[in-house]
């Protein structure tokens, strides 16, 4: 393939996903490394992406529901309820990982006055403890996605390797009978290096989530303890997470 139909097809790559990895694309390409860089470059130059580490990322942004303000306004309300009774699971003293995402930045808020080891990398969570002196933060580290204001890249995914907490506390795209869902490679990728490092695992979802797949499959309803949601989940969805063993709480 020369270097004008790689490109075409980078920009369709890139139309369905936020991030492509350098390997899919040389082997999606059938190109060499040396060679997909180049296209890279060009496609930089372009304005059509950015180059990052590991790979490349779209410059254009697919929809405001990958923004984190207006993911925050988004049933607040439930949000709030969620986040308290998600708070109620977690001990003083415990290390407790805090995904990215407006539902646990909710959470997050409600651990304001617990004493804890907390590993996030997420922005917005590190700045609700900024003036904390009863929680340590550490944050992961990685490419920062502005958009989402949190880190991400094989640099967050290479620490998050080395830890272990006591729970883990992660928001979601989209629940489904196949199991847990989300939007973009590089989410799912730190999600999983979460799920790994953790002794509980806690999905945070509002009913909206419930019934609908997002792009990339996470985890099985099996890899979670326990999902909190909101008093509008459907019965039918309870009845599916009991069914696989996960503890249900509705706020």
């Amino acid at each position: 393939m020369k270097a004008a139909g790689r490109q075409i097809k980078i920009r369709e790559l890139l139309e369905s996903r936020e991030f492509v990895d350098l390997a899919t694309l040389c082997r999606d390409l059938d190109a060499s490394e040396s060679s997909v860089r180049r296209d890279l470059i060009a496609l930089e130059s372009d304005g059509v992406l950015k180059r990052v580490y590991g790979g490349a990322m779209a410059v254009e942004a697919r929809g405001a529901d990958q923004d984190f303000e207006w993911q925050s306004r988004r049933m607040a309300e439930e949000k709030r309820r969620i986040a308290a009774v998600a708070a109620g699971l977690v001990e003083d003293g415990q290390t407790v990982i805090l995904a990215g995402g407006s539902t646990v930045a909710a959470v997050a808020r409600s651990l304001r006055n617990h004493s804890l080891r907390v590993i996030t990398n997420s922005l917005p969570i590190a700045e609700v403890f900024h003036d904390s002196r009863q929680i340590e933060v550490t944050l992961t580290g990685g490419y920062l996605y502005p958009r989402l204001r949190m880190m991400m890249g094989p640099l967050c995914e290479q620490m998050l390797a080395g830890v272990a907490a006591d729970i883990l506390i992660m928001g979601i795209g989209g629940v489904t009978e196949a199991g847990f869902s989300n939007n973009n490679t590089l989410v799912v990728s730190h999600e999983l290096k979460m799920i790994a490092a953790a002794r509980k695992v806690v999905i945070a979802a509002d009913h909206t989530k419930f019934g609908r797949a997002a792009l990339i499959n996470v985890a099985p309803l099996e890899a979670a303890h326990i999902v909190v949601s909101d008093g509008a989940l459907g019965a039918e969805y309870q009845r599916l997470l009991r069914e696989h063993g996960v503890e249900a709480r509705l706020a």
